[in-house]
């Protein structure tokens, strides 16, 4: 996939920007106002989906502790979790999480659905996390961004 350069709108090229406003031939499995789901075109999986943002975000270090970044994120997780059981019902291992930059492919925020096994095998080594590099898991990155309002408990 080819690397995507800027932000969708402002006169730079971003595939998943394409997509997200239809102007490419990709079929969609999810698609409302918040986010839109399809297959990866070199998946690594039994299944392998990537749900994205309609609004231009870059990557997961432009998001922040906000309801609706956590909010956003959540959703992510929500779609690619049902289209996930829906499809793959009979895997019994999933993994949800985004590539970090530099180990980014797209400048445009995805989450990575993957219905194991990986194939081949070797593809799990791209899902690794590496500290503040690689793959970093959707709960984890959620507990990361969670806001504070919602840490407390309500009395």
């Amino acid at each position: 996939m080819a690397e995507a350069i800027g932000g969708g709108g402002g006169g730079a090229s971003c595939i998943f920007c394409d997509i997200a406003t239809n102007s490419t031939s990709t079929t969609l499995l999810h698609s409302d106002d918040k986010v839109l789901a399809f297959q990866d075109i070199n998946p690594s999986a039994f299944r392998h989906y990537l749900v994205i943002p309609v609004e231009h975000i870059p990557t997961v270090k432009d998001l922040h502790a906000k309801a609706e970044h956590y909010s956003l994120v959540n959703h992510m997780l929500e779609v690619g979790r049902t289209l996930l059981h829906r499809d793959a019902p009979q895997s019994k291992h999933y993994r949800f999480g985004f590539h970090q930059p530099p180990l980014n492919s797209v400048n445009h925020l995805h989450l990575h659905c993957l219905a194991l096994p990986y194939t081949p095998r070797w593809r799990c080594m791209k899902y690794m996390s590496f500290g503040p590099l690689g793959f970093i898991e959707a709960e984890k990155f959620l507990e990361k961004i969670k806001p504070l309002s919602s840490v407390h408990s309500k009395v």
